[in-house]
């Protein structure tokens, strides 16, 4: 019994250092094989349904719809009974307020409808609800080096990323259940000395199009824990594109 005890233990022990030994590249790439299992993001097409909420009790209530293959956006949302749709074709944009093309100068002000700000919400999504994949794309920076760190009671893996300079500035943490290799939360710092910056705590899960995505994320201030609100995913109803 005990030599095999011995035995047992011998084959776990490096198994053990293996995970710790870790670099940012295998980390990712075990993240993405349980969130992407069969590599479908780079041709990802699929409907979500988000409704944010925030602390006064607002809600906005989205729809988005990404065609990758096709270079297809829109994204369509309504608060106080005003919808916004925004659509984005192979570099062509449209604009429509409340099911209108026609906006006036005023329109293009009080709701910041521009071609600039649509493709900004093209980057947001695509980002964050293409993560931990998107962490692939160039100019992303993976430190070789992971870590080990406790968070809201949890220990996670962590892996840690920056930007090139023409890409972004911020400083992004991603934490990993050390079982699973699950995305769990993500926290970024535009200047870590302060702290400013924000986490995400992500829970439970969405599959979309094979892809395992975070239903529901809550925000706060890394400063002070204040809550931001939070957005909840969902499927939507399926569209031509």
């Amino acid at each position: 019994m005990g030599r095999f005890f011995f035995i047992v233990l011998a084959a776990l022990v490096p198994m053990a250092s293996l995970s710790q030994e870790l670099t940012g590249i295998q980390l990712l790439d075990k993240a993405i094989a349980y969130h992407d299992p069969n590599n479908s993001w780079s041709s990802f097409k699929g409907n979500l349904g988000v409704t944010m909420s925030t602390p006064d009790g607002k809600k906005r209530v989205s729809t988005i719809v990404l065609n990758l293959s096709k270079e297809y956006f829109q994204l369509s949302s309504t608060k106080d009974g005003t919808t916004l749709k925004q659509t984005l074709n192979k570099g062509e944009c449209e604009l429509m307020l409340n099911g209108s093309t026609t906006l006036s100068e005023k329109d293009i002000k009080t709701h910041r409808l521009t071609c600039e700000r649509a493709t900004m919400y093209k980057n947001y999504y695509t980002y964050l609800y293409g993560l931990p994949m998107k962490l692939k794309d160039p100019g992303t920076i993976i430190d070789p080096k992971t870590r080990k760190k406790t968070f809201k009671g949890k220990e996670y893996l962590v892996l840690r990323a920056t930007y090139e300079k023409e890409v972004g500035g911020d400083i992004w943490y991603f934490y990993f259940d050390p079982t699973t290799y699950a995305m769990e939360v993500y926290q970024f710092f535009r200047d870590e000395s302060k702290p400013d910056g924000e986490y995400i705590l992500l829970s439970e899960e969405e599959e979309i199009s094979g892809i395992k995505m975070p239903k529901t994320r809550a925000w706060y201030y890394n400063k002070d824990d204040k809550y931001l609100g939070t957005d909840v995913l969902t499927k939507a109803a399926p569209t031509e594109k």
